[in-house]
């Protein structure tokens, strides 16, 4: 995935201290591929990363960056528990301005060679507020010997990078939402949104205007 003129900056899980910086007069993507598992009774964001949970909530709250978050990998709807536990970082993006959930499928779907939900994959749900916010996309894991909802979500944080460098005078809510309008259910088999919420994700569909709004 190119994104011309794209700065990429990384954090890795062990990371801790300050909030995570935003570069200015740029579109800010953010690209949260892993999970902070917990109860709902303590507390969130808490711990040597509570400063950077805090700014990347914060920004998909206030619409300052693209946040995109992996769904979990699973089986379930993002806002159930397993054990007794959520992932409270998927909590904490429900209704975000500009927070895209993103599930895995089997395939990059087309109409004639429909897609399924990865069989570990995390849903959507009921919530069709999470509906709202979800996209599918296809992560090919006999090319790369890998799988799971993060690469799904590194996938879409491409995306929204790539329509930064077109729409350049665009937000970060603005790009969220084109990635989330334009998304494809006839690409899907048994297209259902507590399964794939939106959709499928659209690089082309997203691009194909000249400007958004």
């Amino acid at each position: 995935m190119i994104a011309p003129s794209a700065l990429i900056t990384e954090f890795d899980y062990n990371t801790t201290g300050t909030p995570v910086p935003l570069e200015p007069n740029k579109l800010n993507v953010m690209n949260l591929s892993y999970r902070l598992v917990g109860t709902l009774d303590q507390d969130f964001p808490t711990g040597p990363r509570a400063e950077i949970e805090q700014s990347l909530i914060g920004y998909a709250r206030d619409g300052q960056a693209v946040v995109v978050k992996s769904a979990g990998n699973d089986a379930m709807g993002i806002d159930a528990a397993l054990d007794g536990k959520f992932d409270l970082l998927n909590l904490a993006l429900i209704g975000a301005e500009s927070a895209i959930f993103v599930g895995a499928l089997d395939r990059h779907g087309t109409p004639d060679n429909l897609a399924n939900l990865a069989s570990y994959s995390n849903r959507a749900g009921s919530d069709p507020t999470i509906q709202n916010q979800f996209l599918s996309v296809g992560v090919l894991d006999q090319l790369t010997e890998l799988s799971g909802t993060s690469f799904s979500a590194s996938i879409v944080s491409g995306y929204a990078a790539v329509l930064g460098s077109k729409f350049t005078d665009a937000s970060p809510t603005q790009i969220s939402r084109q990635l989330l309008d334009t998304a494809r259910t006839d690409t899907i088999r048994n297209y259902d949104p507590v399964l794939h919420g939106r959709g499928e994700a659209s690089i082309s569909r997203a691009l194909a205007p000249a400007s958004i709004n």
